[in-house]
């Protein structure tokens, strides 16, 4: 990572590009060194620079309109598995991830090396508020906030980074994961093992749930204790840890409540009471084409809007029931495909407001949780439980629902089923995938009946622990880390 951090070490590039009031500050301050003493001397400061990378989670790279942010990496991970349908090349973002050949290649602005660069900025920012923190000027409770969300931020991308660039966690324990830092650096250090990973997410989201006990979060796209305990359900259902995985996703959902049809129809541009986290954009800074709803509002003057279409596919929709809201937020399917919309035509996210770019982007809802609950209940074994949990999430979107699976392994897959209808698009598809050690298979056939379009697709189905579908460490990381060589490289 040795000239990844050396492109990430001015902080005051990385991070401090928030508003006019911290304008003069970036013309005065050098930019090719850490202004560490000015930064971190108190804790008004520091939260400058969690501002900053919180920002950084939406703003666009290198003005690309494929990579802005956290929300991007969702949508590739969407685009990636079986229920997202591109029907026409459009403007041919997307595309490549959507046929798997966006990862193979190691260039520094493939998606590879994007995804890398994005979550090691975060990573090197975040550790530079970690190790510096603690002797700012301000209350103890401030530094404890701020500490908290920035361990918070550094498991977060360590869990992601983990699942791109190598398989589930079980059964690859010992398989070479990706670089560990955990303090600043210019050094470059070599592959931990996916087990070494995970036990660094676990311990900095423990540290995390600590620190932030009772704090409530400055700003929407901060996070408190319960989005910790959420990101501790999430990555103990990845591990296989159901007894964590049940107690966490439980303590993450409290006081959260789900949202009502109206609501769940609304389009998914504003935060409501059962957001647990998502990230506020202005509309004067807004990445207008550079931006998750340009890519996935089929309403709006976007890509999506102007030709790259997102459908959900036949076979999801028809295990929705026609009293389902999720079923009325997609086009129903015509003989002659003249609807408003295109078939299957998902209007899941929709923008709040005519003319306007200004929106929230979803990071985690109570849903996820009831989800990963009742999951990790049945294979618990605890099967009244997760119907219960299930049946509670699930009405709030059918009224008439009941769940006809009520045991073992019916009820496992009625739960996977309403997993996929009610977190499509939010980018869960492809860690899925993997964690249930299930093929990527697409459906082949026309894009007005619902199926995936060969020539689009390319990859019709993959093994999902094929190597091939392992994002690529960046050349130029091989080339400058030299604890790193041409054999480190995922096949």
């Amino acid at each position: 990572m040795k000239n990844i951090v050396k492109k990430l070490a001015p902080l005051a590039l990385a991070v401090l590009v928030l508003t006019g009031c911290e304008k003069e500050y970036l013309e005065t301050t050098p930019k090719s060194q850490v202004p560490n003493d000015l930064v971190f001397s108190s804790t008004e400061g520091a939260t400058v620079a969690l501002n900053g990378i919180y920002r950084s989670m939406w703003t666009s790279m290198d003005g690309s309109h494929g990579h802005f942010g956290q929300k991007s990496y969702d949508l590739t991970m969407d685009m990636m598995g079986n229920d997202v349908i591109t029907p026409v090349r459009g403007y041919g973002w997307f595309v490549a991830e959507y046929n798997h050949s966006a990862y193979g290649t190691a260039t520094q602005t493939s998606r590879s090396g994007a995804t890398w660069r994005y979550y090691y900025r975060t990573i090197n920012n975040a550790n530079l508020i970690i190790a510096n923190v603690d002797e700012a000027v301000g209350t103890q409770e401030r530094r404890d906030y701020l500490k908290g969300n920035a361990l918070f931020l550094r498991a977060h991308s360590y869990f992601y980074l983990i699942n791109l660039f190598q398989h589930t966690y079980k059964g690859n324990e010992n398989a070479p994961g990706v670089p560990l830092y955990t303090e600043p650096t210019t050094e470059g250090k070599g592959r931990g093992t996916v087990q070494e990973v995970y036990n660094q997410i676990v311990a900095d989201l423990d540290a995390a749930e600590a620190l932030l006990a009772g704090k409530t979060k400055d700003h929407v796209s901060h996070i408190n204790q319960k989005t910790v305990k959420g990101l501790q359900a999430r990555v103990a259902l990845q591990m296989e840890n159901w007894e964590r995985a049940a107690i966490k996703a439980n303590e993450a959902r409290q006081g959260y409540t789900l949202m009502n049809a109206a609501t769940y129809k609304a389009g998914f541009g504003t935060s409501n009471g059962e957001w647990m986290w998502g990230l506020q954009i202005p509309n004067d800074q807004s990445t207008i084409y550079a931006s998750f709803f340009s890519h996935m509002a089929n309403t709006a003057g976007g890509y999506a809007g102007l030709g790259s279409t997102k459908l959900i596919t036949r076979e999801l929709y028809e295990k929705m029931s026609p009293t389902d809201v999720r079923r009325e937020i997609v086009q129903a399917p015509s003989v002659d495909n003249k609807g408003t919309y295109y078939n299957y035509t998902s209007l899941k996210f929709r923008l709040p407001g005519a003319g306007s770019w200004a929106a929230d982007y979803v990071l985690m809802r109570a849903s996820e949780m009831y989800l990963i609950e009742a999951e990790a209940l049945a294979r618990l074994g605890r099967d009244a439980e997760a119907v219960t949990v299930l049946e509670t999430l699930v009405k709030a979107r059918d009224p008439l629902y009941v769940t006809l699976a009520t045991s073992g392994t019916a009820l496992i897959e009625e739960i996977l089923i309403q997993r996929r209808i009610e977190l499509w698009g939010e980018g869960f598809s492809i860690l899925d995938l993997k964690r249930l050690n299930r093929p990527v298979k697409r459906t082949v056939g026309t894009a007005p009946n619902g199926e995936h379009v060969e020539a689009l697709i390319l990859v019709k189905e993959r093994s999902i622990t094929d190597p091939q579908i392992l994002f690529r460490i960046p050349q130029d990381e091989l080339n400058n880390n030299k604890a790193l060589s041409a054999g480190d490289q995922n096949p």
